[in-house]
């Protein structure tokens, strides 16, 4: 199902249709990391996306309970995230199920303010 997704600090609000991220590789299929990369916003994911680092640390504030609850894997990465929250996930991990709209924030610090080209 179609849902909103509101990103904090930027105040970015989209819609979200869980089709049109097919086309992404990086996070499970429909993951808040899907969601914002195809919205343009570049959102640090060192693994790629596979749930292995923390990089991809996202607070999820409101529509958190739209998401399946993290698994071993995921709470065992999360451990080593700063700034760790009750409603921390990994946003290549996390697969809200469009029954709500969702609002993350992006810590500070795993913001990519420097854009490298190669």
């Amino acid at each position: 199902m179609k849902y909103r997704m509101t990103v904090h600090p930027s105040g970015e609000i989209f819609e979200v249709d869980p089709v049109a991220l097919e086309a992404e590789r990086d996070g499970l299929p429909g993951s808040i990391l899907q969601a914002l990369l195809h919205s343009g916003i570049d959102m640090d994911h060192a693994c790629g996306g596979v749930g292995a680092c923390s990089t991809c640390h996202v607070i999820v504030t409101e529509g958190g309970d739209s998401i399946a609850e993290a698994d071993e894997n995921e709470e065992d990465c999360l451990e080593s995230a700063r700034g760790l929250t009750l409603q921390s996930r990994l946003a290549c991990q996390a697969v809200p199920n469009g029954s709500k709209d969702v609002i993350v924030e992006i810590p500070v610090w795993n913001i990519n303010e420097v854009k490298e080209s190669h």
